[in-house]
């Protein structure tokens, strides 16, 4: 009943609201009827969907093909009798697993977060009694006693307001606690927060009091309808995953492909030398060649590089929550930020005020009637410090203290000389506050509200400390910088006195607030981040367009948007659109139309999605930033979802993919470099694995072809050990690369295979497999030995080889295109450390007696290693001819 009846709840009258949920607001619901509903409704806390057991989780996780390629590839390899490397590679498997089961276990701590911010207690009217009973056992009808300092414990409809304030920032992205009402609201489809005789659960009162009837509990409030949305939103496949994935199929049809032509040749040609059963040495020889081809160790390579990333990031105040989105925000094309506490402070503060007919910047010091300008915001003024200099109270009056602070002005002192005796409290409807102070024989009264409101009731302005009169002039004037201020998304009070002989005997408003003196007027704003406006530039420069997503109003999106570059110049009110615009267009209109607008103002969380899920459709990856609970199913669905680290909440936290520890917008343009360098050291380690497995394909291809010794299953895993580890892990630890931050993104579209990767690793992986023929045609036609020696020995040379020239062409795939020369040979330490001990491995096989017999490899004399070497070598200044090539061409492009 409640749950489709609180979306229209405001547009009732409060009579109506208690007869349609069957209450009485004097006196409550009874205990029984209490009990039975709470037997139809259920606790008020949020539930979880049903969650897959730690083993089923633990499951899913090898329904990856790659993850079954590598399965195959352990059987291979125990099928060879190379143990030790089918347990490394069911090893890295499990790791995988397990750090995927960790990886949902922590999303599933989202909801978890979203329960624990409920309200514990709450103060409910029950038998015609208050009571206080916990917060999960109230129901729809419930009458609750709300004051300053309460968590909002259900949705409800309000039925009194004294000056009650509710802070819904995490909620609504309202940037300063909401005033509320309780009287009807006739609007149609009013966005969350403009919806002011609601309240929500979860929200916090920050003044005066209140009193509601619960609509909606559990699930059916609107922090209920996020829990929702988190647990039916699917999270989003990172374009790593995507590529990784369809690397993985394209290289296992191809190896099956060719072991199968392999195995099929080979029957029909006997290799020379090799004298046992035909059946099972071809069949030994097609599994060589899949474990030749087989990338096993890139799954492990690419988690140690996004480590080594994710290590990085956190020196750089980004902590990842989830491996893959390290390598994702490198291919990230929009960044869809929410305004309050990303690219805003938060905090409001003074910008300008207006004093003596002039608009003067908060910087410039007070003086005259400045002075008696700051006199009035710490006096008209409920804001509470503490002993530890923490300023408690509505963020209004907060930032009118902080002005007189940066001001150095003795707030102490004033307090000490003029105590407050008097006051009329703020309210909604006049739209004012009033004190009262002591002052020698005198008493000051001071004002401050709305522009308008307050201007009504002056009669004399103070011009250079003294009082004029206030001219149908004046007041025009003011009203146009009022206009100018509000146009500049500032929010504005008003401030005004009059002394009078003594304490006024009735504290009302007809009394007290009239024949007033203006003071001035106060600009207060939420202003962005510092930082944010370079970082908002740099993205842009990066190809990255960033979008303000934000439940504030239109006006105070657009100009903070300006200030920040996000909206240019050139673009006008049509960048712009509020939830309520956005409702009224079908999916497929938005979708067509999304680029056009950068602005989203007044938006729901469901927007939010909406918008995240338009961009997608246009094959863009998105990144989407956010603090509150409202950003949290849009986190969620976003390629890479960012929540700020300090005024996050839980829950955003929860959902995110990426937490920035300093709530720097400008972190997450840094995070954006270290993912492309994330993904060009990916690339740079494929680049080396399959243009090496090529290289081994080729070999063992063409030596059955020709009848040849060919190489063990032992030879081609000893290779692929030493090669395939070290060095290609030691590449994902490369520096970044000079302007990388100059190039447009890749997109959801690109590949580990574009911007020609792919023709490089084939060139490079038939050059490798060339020499190495070579070599072994060279040592069976000019032998050091006869007969059957001269072909181990070529055999011993072609190992050698095809093992050496790896290493040597890891130098090479230190870029695609630019020599290692401009790149740097020698700046990877790590790189230079695991080349020699990989190279020291594979010289151990040949050289140290024992070993070699355990390999099938022969000593090789001086002349033969310097074939080798040389050979090996040949394939450096080979690729950078290439490359020079390539450089030449392009850039007669």
């Amino acid at each position: 009943m409640a749950d489709k009846l609180k979306v229209r709840m405001y547009q009732q009258d409060k009579q109506d609201v208690l007869k349609t949920l069957k209450t009485d607001a004097a006196n409550g619901l009874t205990t029984t009827e209490a009990q039975n509903r709470l037997a139809q409704y259920g606790k008020n806390e949020l539930q979880a969907a049903e969650q897959s057991t730690i083993f089923q989780k633990f499951v899913n996780q090898f329904k990856d093909f790659m993850i079954i390629v590598l399965i195959v590839a352990a059987l291979i390899a125990a099928a060879t009798g190379e143990t030790v490397d089918a347990i490394i590679i069911l090893a890295v498997v499990v790791l995988n697993a397990v750090f995927g089961v960790y990886q949902e276990y922590k999303a599933d701590e989202a909801i978890a977060a979203l329960k624990k911010m409920s309200a514990p207690n709450a103060n409910v009217r029950r038998d015609n009694e208050v009571v206080t009973l916990p917060a999960n056992d109230l129901v729809p009808g419930d009458i609750v006693l709300l004051e300053a300092g309460d968590v909002i414990p259900a949705d409800m409809r309000l039925l009194e307001s004294a000056s009650l304030k509710i802070e819904e920032a995490a909620l609504t992205g309202e940037s300063v606690p909401v005033e509320k009402i309780s009287e009807t609201l006739y609007a149609d489809d009013l966005p969350l927060g403009d919806r002011t005789n609601l309240a929500f659960m979860n929200s916090n009162v920050t003044y005066g009091r209140g009193l509601g009837v619960v609509t909606g509990t559990g699930m059916s409030t609107e922090v209920g309808n996020i829990a929702e949305m988190l647990e039916t939103t699917e999270t989003t496949k990172t374009p790593l995953q995507e590529n990784l994935s369809k690397l993985g199929k394209s290289l296992t049809y191809l190896i099956l492909v060719i072991a199968v032509i392999v195995f099929i040749v080979g029957m029909f040609r006997a290799p020379e030398g090799q004298t046992g059963n035909r059946v099972i040495d071809m069949l030994l020889t097609a599994i060589s060649l899949a474990v030749a081809a087989i990338p096993e160790g890139l799954p492990a390579i690419v988690t140690i590089t996004l480590a080594l990333g994710t290590k990085q990031l956190t020196k750089k105040h980004a902590l990842m929550r989830k491996l893959p989105a390290v390598e994702t925000l490198g291919s990230t094309e929009i960044i869809g930020s929410d305004k309050t506490g990303t690219l805003t402070q938060n905090k409001m503060t003074v910008e300008k005020y207006y004093v003596d007919e002039t608009l003067i910047a908060a910087e410039t010091p007070v003086v005259g009637s400045a002075g008696q300008l700051a006199d009035l915001l710490a006096l008209n003024n409920d804001t509470k410090i503490t002993v530890d200099g923490e300023k408690l109270g509505d963020p209004t009056e907060t930032a009118l203290i902080t002005f007189n602070e940066k001001q150095h002005r003795d707030l102490a002192a004033l307090y000490a000389k003029y105590p407050r005796v008097g006051e009329i409290p703020f309210d909604s409807e006049r739209k004012l506050m009033t004190t009262v102070h002591p002052d020698r024989e005198q008493f000051i009264i001071t004002v401050k509200g709305a522009p308008d409101e307050l201007l009504r009731r002056t009669t004399t302005r103070l011009q250079g400390g003294e009082r004029v009169p206030m001219t149908d002039a004046d007041l025009a004037h003011i009203a146009s910088v009022n206009m100018t201020l509000a146009k500049d998304a500032l929010r504005v009070l008003a401030f005004a006195f009059k002394k009078v002989d003594a304490m006024p005997l009735e504290m009302s408003s007809e009394l007290v607030e009239q024949d007033l003196t203006f003071v001035g007027l106060v600009g207060m704003i939420d202003p962005e981040r510092p930082e944010v406006a370079g970082a908002v530039a740099e993205a842009r420069g990066a190809g990255i367009r960033t979008l303000m997503i934000t439940g504030d109003h239109k006006i105070t999106a657009e100009a903070i948007a300006r200030r920040l570059g996000i909206l240019s110049d050139e673009q006008g009110a049509e960048a712009i659109i509020t939830g309520a615009e956005l409702d009224q267009l079908d999916d497929a209109t938005f979708k067509a139309n999304v680029a056009q607008y950068s602005v989203y103002a007044r938006v729901a969380p469901e927007h939010k999605v909406r918008i995240v899920q338009a961009w997608q459709a246009q094959n863009k990856v998105v990144a989407m930033t956010g603090d509150g609970v409202n950003d949290a199913p849009a986190l969620k669905t976003a390629d890479i979802g960012v929540a700020m680290g300090i005024t996050g909440t839980e829950v955003s936290k929860g959902a995110a993919d990426m937490v920035l520890a300093d709530d720097n917008f400008a972190t997450i343009v840094n995070a954006v470099e270290e993912g492309r360098k994330v993904f060009t050291n990916i690339q740079k380690s494929i680049q080396y694995l399959l243009s090496a497995n090529l290289g081994e394909v080729l070999t063992l291809f063409v030596m059955t072809i020709a009848g040849w010794n060919i190489l063990a299953p032992v030879h081609i895993l000893w290779i692929n050990l030493i090669t395939d580890t070290l060095p290609a892990i030691a590449l994902g630890m490369e520096p970044t690369e000079p302007g990388i931050m100059k190039r447009q993104p890749r997109g959801r579209n690109s590949d580990f295979l574009g911007n020609g990767l792919g023709g490089a690793i084939v060139y490079q992986g038939l050059l490798e497999g060339l020499i190495t023929l070579g070599v072994y045609w060279f040592g069976i036609t000019f032998p050091v030995h006869t007969g059957a020696a001269a072909h181990a020995d070529a055999l011993t040379m072609a190992f050698a080889t095809l093992g050496l020239i790896q290493l040597f062409h890891a130098f090479n795939t230190k870029s695609i295109y630019q020599s290692i020369f401009t790149v740097g040979i020698f700046k990877n330490k790590m790189f230079n450390w695991s080349i020699l001990i990989a190279g020291l491995a594979l010289a151990a096989t040949i050289l140290i007696p024992g070993l070699n017999d355990m390999f099938h490899v022969t000593h090789l004399d001086s002349y033969q290693w310097f074939i080798v070497l040389g050979s090996s070598f040949a394939i450096v200044p080979l690729v950078e001819i290439v490359k020079l090539v390539q450089r030449l061409v392009m850039k007669q492009k």
